[in-house]
């Protein structure tokens, strides 16, 4: 049988939160972040975000909003995301994070994709949104954010009323994949609330304590792992989460001190940026009992811990599985510097097969497939893809959820990390679509044809590089290559922009003339290597609001 869920909405989970820990902190915003996002450096106790909640429910209530709608929320890691969050969440509305550093085309395709009715974004972001929409030929309602313009919406939406239960949507996440476009995963309350309810009942090195955990993140809140595990899991132990507006290198001790976390997310770049700098007699001095994440390399995941005095839970999931078919190495032996992410719990069903489909003997690379055990095998997993249902039927074929990531099981059934086996770049924690940044490229008129892969990056796990044939006639030089750079960031994150460029007089084609992969990814290491390619990663720095 599924577990069963003690609430039928986030809203609802915090309200009984709320209610149990009304004056412990649930939200803390440090000083230096306060300043980076110019908010006020504060403590948010539950009471207080619950009775902002309301506050923000009601008058979305009385502007019309209910189930069924969708609103885009751009509010980096404010404490304001989280209160507009769980407003529009007790009303059955779905909201859509928009990461801040998305551009013209990403804000387009999402605004119409999901058919956004009102956006909650940032004052100097809300031109760019009412643009976007326009060239869409929506109408887009904008909200400040403490709530100013809600009075507005009325005009552009009317209110569907529906029960608000665990099967209603709560929020839409889009995931880049290999077709070029973004897709949505329709993310139901039932993603979050097991979510919550699967770290605090984890256990082993990854045990909860009731009321009395502190968590730390740098996350984006636009990211399935700050806004499901992280929020839920602080929710359902009335616990304090400190929300970062990014990771900081240099001051990051400073903030984990100051914040008395007991808990830190982290990402794989995180250690290796942390191990540079210099030992110091202080590297031991906080309160972190563990870290929750995935990706360190496995060189330092053993260094990292035997200095800074706590472990590194490597833990796997996507932002399709959630937490219905979440795995962690929580429990000794951990196996560090193996890539290992631990064994599947009793409640996941997992196979490690080759091309055909066909189990793999223990000890041999395959794609790993999983579900939930038991008689709902999507229980805590999203719904579907938004708008395409063959792409979940794919996903979801012969009954198992086809991860597209390489693994090889060993003989005591921990879970080894390979590669993946999709084509995704996954820079820094973002994950980066080849073929999007390849569609952006091909539009330049001095590009006849287009590449793009990962390169290994020693701090950053993957970068972006793209290989070009130049259109007849076009002069090749460092300043084209920097062009290039600047026309992708002009239309895409920066993180998308190619950090090494290569031009080339023929790209590894396939008998059908599509593009090779395998050879693609060949030639642009062979070209790194030989250093015949231009170096752009110092051109890639976020684009000011």
């Amino acid at each position: 049988m599924s577990p069963v869920l003690r609430f039928g909405s986030v809203a609802e989970a915090f309200a009984d939160a709320a209610a149990r820990w009304p004056d412990h902190d649930f939200l803390q915003v440090l000083p230096e972040t306060a300043s980076a996002l110019g908010v006020e450096p504060r403590a948010w106790t539950y009471r207080e975000v619950q009775q902002r909640a309301v506050e923000l429910r009601d008058a979305y209530r009385q502007a019309g909003l209910g189930s069924g709608q969708r609103a885009g929320v751009l509010l980096q890691n404010r404490p304001e995301f989280l209160f507009h969050w769980l407003a529009l969440n007790g009303l059955g509305v779905s909201v859509v994070p928009i990461n801040p550093d998305w551009r013209s085309g990403e804000l387009e395709y999402v605004i119409g994709h999901a058919e956004i009715d009102l956006v909650a974004c940032l004052p100097a972001r809300a031109d760019a949104l009412r643009a976007a929409a326009a060239a869409i030929g929506r109408t887009l309602a904008v909200v400040a954010p403490d709530g100013a313009g809600i009075g507005a919406v009325q005009a552009a939406v009317s209110q569907r009323e529906a029960t608000v239960n665990a099967d209603t949507e709560c929020a839409l996440l889009y995931t880049s994949g290999t077709t070029g476009r973004s897709k949505g995963c329709v993310l139901p309350n039932e993603y979050f609330l097991w979510a919550g309810e699967w770290y605090t009942r984890v256990g082993g090195l990854c045990e909860i304590r009731p009321g009395e955990e502190r968590m730390l993140t740098p996350l984006p809140l636009t990211h399935m792992n700050a806004m499901a595990y992280s929020v839920m899991c602080m929710v359902f132990s009335g616990g304090c989460l400190i929300l970062l507006d990014r990771f900081h290198p240099a001051t990051w001790w400073h903030s984990v001190r100051e914040s008395r976390a007991s808990i830190v997310h982290y990402l794989g770049v995180m250690p290796a940026m942390l191990l540079g700098a210099g030992a110091s007699a202080a590297d031991r001095e906080h309160l972190v009992r563990f870290g929750f994440g995935a990706g360190v390399n496995p060189r330092h995941h053993a260094a990292f811990e035997a200095r800074f005095g706590f472990p590194l839970l490597e833990a796997w999931a996507m932002t399709e599985t959630g937490a219905g078919a979440v795995i962690i190495a929580n429990r000794e032996p951990r196996h560090a510097g193996t890539a290992c992410f631990g064994a599947a719990e009793p409640a996941v069903d997992c196979r490690v097969v080759d091309d055909a489909g066909e189990d793999v003997a223990d000890g041999q690379p395959g794609e790993l497939w999983c579900r939930h055990a038991g008689e709902r095998p999507g229980f805590g997993f999203f719904r579907e893809y938004l708008k395409d249902a063959s792409a979940t039927r794919e996903a979801w074929a012969q009954g198992w959820f086809h991860t597209g990531d390489l693994v090889m099981r060993d003989a005591s059934g921990q879970f080894h990390f390979i590669d993946r086996k999709k084509n995704v770049i996954r820079r820094s924690g973002e994950n980066i679509s080849a073929v999007e940044v390849e569609s952006v490229l091909a539009q330049h008129p001095a590009v006849r044809a287009v590449g793009v892969t990962a390169v290994p990056d020693p701090v950053r796990g993957d970068e972006v590089m793209a290989c070009i044939v130049p259109a007849p006639g076009v002069e090749i030089d460092e300043d084209l290559a920097v062009e290039l750079a600047e026309f992708c960031r002009e239309r895409l994150a920066y993180f998308k922009a190619p950090g090494y460029l290569a031009f080339c007089a023929e790209l590894p084609l396939t008998p059908t003339e599509k593009l090779q992969r395998p050879g693609l990814k060949s030639l642009a290491i062979e070209r790194l290597e030989a250093g015949s390619c231009s170096d752009l990663r110092s051109l890639k720095r976020r684009i000011k609001a």
